[in-house]
């Protein structure tokens, strides 16, 4: 015989239940259920998170409120905790879930520094390595909110592994779905490169930092004194070192910014991006025509043109504070969303350099991976001269650009508005290249060089003899601007498809991606090419 259960009544109206003792009933259930939501909700506490907003930063949750569409967050793993001695914290350090942004599906992680700083560590990982395998499993973007002290030392070795666990999902996921970081707090030591690894960064300035090693470990090995905010402040790695792509002066200002960001962006890789047409195809803007100088020589703002092409005359503009002689940015063209990559003539006359060349490479490899097409418009009269490019790789990094176009399959139209001048006209988005619609205003140079470097090469001896050789070289360079300095002997050989009307750029460049929006082109069979790095 079993041996006899002690048993309890419960009245519920006219009936009587018998349950085995210690059970809760259903109102318990519920109440205990209730308890536990409530406080994983509180993180580390009402007067931690007054700290937060006292510092300028908001808590976990209300970052994750703003992020996605009203009541739309689906927590998981809320009562989760770690497994070493001390007060346990449901949810231990990092909130994690889905929801939508704009009624699209994303996944999202944010840590949580109210809860022992933030700090990762097992269950931690396991986390937010849950939540990013959701993201790949199901096709959405994986949203991350960094907010942490590093890693938890009281779990030692497991908290490094943990990191570890993190950096091959975002390797595998690289591609694949979009991975934006925001950095709105400390992220330092091996936590960097978690978000490195991700597609975009957003960091805020005054209350977001980032940094390998901190001010006091640089003093110590460098004396170099720095504070935080000159060390991995927003502003040095927006405009600096190029870390971050996006910086913000407040919070709620950069989370509007990664909605706008995700506006323009696919589900994943296999899916296309969202068409929102609120603009006229055939708008035609006549200041275009006379937005190029008389003088080669003066400058003039590309993001004029841009904005005037672009719909509803908006471009949001990527690494826009870093290597400012390149635009890179999302735009939409009727309708649908394109990456934008763009010489800016009022900062080194739009030379490539170092860093621009790895800017507009990785910008390029992004929409590629995304089937983003891309629209190159070119006004480049060379790459940078000078001991301190050759010195720096230029060679290398410049041919980071040229290896991204060239092995971009997506579709990629241009417009060259001035210059295009030397190795830099083949680099960017040329028909050589496979570039699908190559289009050129009455007022491109396509040629090896500008006229007066090549007139001083070509007729060196004639114009050494003295007398009369500033007559001779005006003469030298009217015929040389005549016969190389337009778009007609390329024109004629068919490396440019057709020489347009500024003013009909925009309708003539969204007639083209009607064409080539479902090219098929593939690069040969192999495990992955080996770009120079």
């Amino acid at each position: 015989m079993p041996p006899r259960v002690r048993e309890k009544t419960i009245k519920h109206k006219h009936q009587t239940e018998s349950l085995p003792a210690g059970t809760l009933g259903h109102r318990d259930a519920l109440e205990k259920l209730n308890q536990l939501e409530a406080q994983s909700k509180l993180g580390g506490g009402a007067a931690r998170i007054k700290k937060q907003h006292e510092k300028g930063k908001l808590s976990a949750r209300e970052r994750i409120d703003l992020l996605l569409d009203e009541g739309s967050f689906e927590e998981i793993d809320a009562f989760v905790t770690h497994n070493f001695p001390g007060e346990k914290i449901l949810g231990d350090g990092v909130i994690t879930g889905y929801g939508k942004v704009n009624g699209r599906p994303v996944c999202v992680f944010s840590q949580d520094f109210t809860v022992f700083g933030g700090s990762l560590g097992e269950r931690f990982g396991q986390k937010i390595c849950k939540v990013m395998d959701m993201a790949m499993k199901n096709g959405c973007p994986i949203i991350g909110f960094n907010d942490s002290g590093g890693a938890r030392i009281q779990e030692g070795v497991v908290s490094l592994g943990a990191y570890a666990d993190i950096f091959l999902r975002n390797t595998l996921a690289s591609g694949v779905i979009p991975q934006i970081s925001a950095i709105l707090g400390p992220c330092a030591g091996g936590a960097v490169y978690s978000p490195a690894i991700t597609d975009f960064i957003f960091m805020v300035e005054g209350t977001s930092h980032m940094f390998v090693t901190g001010p006091a470990v640089v003093e110590t090995v460098t004396h170099e004194k720095v504070s935080f905010e000159d060390l991995g402040g927003a502003e040095a790695h927006a405009a600096t070192s190029g870390v971050a792509h996006f910086r913000s002066p407040s919070e709620p200002e950069c989370i509007e910014a990664i909605k706008r960001l995700l506006s323009y962006l696919p589900q994943n890789n296999l899916e296309s991006t969202p068409f929102l047409a609120d603009d006229d195809p055939e708008r035609e803007d006549e200041r275009l025509d006379t937005i190029i100088p008389d003088n080669p020589a003066k400058p003039y703002n590309m993001l004029d043109v841009i904005e005037t092409v672009a719909d509803g005359h908006a471009l949001q503009q990527v690494h826009e504070d870093y290597a400012q002689n390149i635009i890179t940015g999302f735009a939409r063209l009727g309708g649908h969303a394109v990456g934008i990559v763009a010489q800016q003539p009022m900062v080194l006359a739009g030379c490539l350099d170092i860093h621009s060349s790895m800017k507009a490479a990785r910008f390029v490899r992004f929409c590629d991976a995304f089937n983003i097409p891309l629209i190159t418009f070119v006004d480049v009269p060379g790459f940078l001269p000078g001991v301190a490019q050759e010195h720096g790789g230029i060679i290398k990094h410049g041919a980071k650009l040229l290896y991204a176009y060239c092995e971009a399959t997506v579709p990629k139209l241009s417009v060259i508005t001035r210059k295009a001048y030397g190795g830099a006209y083949d680099v960017m988005s040329s028909k050589h290249i496979r570039g699908d619609v190559n289009l050129a205003w009455p007022t491109a140079e396509i040629a090896v060089m500008g006229a007066e470097g090549a007139v001083n090469i070509l007729y060196a001896k004639e114009l050494a003899n003295g007398e009369g050789s500033e007559a001779k070289r005006a003469e030298l360079l009217a015929e040389y601007r005549e016969k190389f300095c337009n778009p007609y002997e390329a024109a004629a050989r068919g490396y440019i498809d057709a020489v347009i009307r500024p003013r009909q750029t925009r309708k003539r460049l969204i007639k083209a991606l009607e064409l080539v929006r479902n090219k098929r082109d593939t690069n040969p069979p192999r495990k992955h090419g080996n770009i120079p790095l």
